[in-house]
């Protein structure tokens, strides 16, 4: 028994370090690029441009760092695996094309799951579809749920696949697909 709390002990002490260092590593990543932000402006005019002009990657720097750097949080080795609470996949009973992606018939307040793991780019209002959630996913599309109540997820969330996005506001829930600026077939993905 006394093995076991050791072994434990030495897990957790590793995990924080581990921990420890990727924070130093990024915070010293962030300052080494403020430095050279600072002192070369058509630097700063190109991450300007390719971050707020143009549609950011934040899924690409999620693969960088965990190839390099591992997990951000490497405690999860020592706490049980968890078990999701909700793990669907998308149902619906009829699927019509709509202005720039599909209308699809589902249940009264039907819980939207996400079609695929990636990180919440948008929340609000899209003329035309109501409350919409945008997931830039890990495939590099960004996949627009309209007409839902979000559920207790923020904007830069990483949702699983399967995850409970939020309800739908009535039986349409419309969904959209887009890579780098441009609409992709529905059928393709659903």
């Amino acid at each position: 028994m006394e093995k076991k709390i050791v072994k434990k002990k030495l897990v957790l002490k590793k995990s924080v370090r581990r921990f420890l260092n990727h924070v130093l590593i990024t915070v010293i990543i962030f300052l080494i690029g403020c430095i050279l932000v600072k002192e070369n402006p058509k630097l700063k005019n190109t991450i300007i441009e390719n971050v707020y002009e143009k549609s950011f990657q934040f899924t690409k720097v999620k693969q960088f760092y965990q190839k390099h750097f591992g997990n951000i949080l490497s405690i999860d080795k020592i706490v049980k695996e968890e078990q999701p609470v909700f793990s669907e996949t998308l149902t619906y009973s009829k699927k019509n094309a709509y202005k720039d992606g599909v209308a699809l018939t589902v249940t009264n307040q039907y819980m939207v799951p996400a079609l695929e793991s990636g990180i919440v780019v948008f929340m609000g209002e899209k003329e035309g579809y109501g409350t919409t959630v945008t997931i830039e996913q890990i495939n590099g599309i960004d996949l627009f749920y309209a007409n839902i109540n979000a559920a207790n997820i923020k904007l830069y969330d990483y949702i699983e696949k399967g995850e409970f996005i939020g309800e739908a506001k009535s039986d349409k829930l419309y969904l959209i697909f887009q890579k780098e600026g441009k609409n992709l077939n529905y059928k393709d993905y659903i």
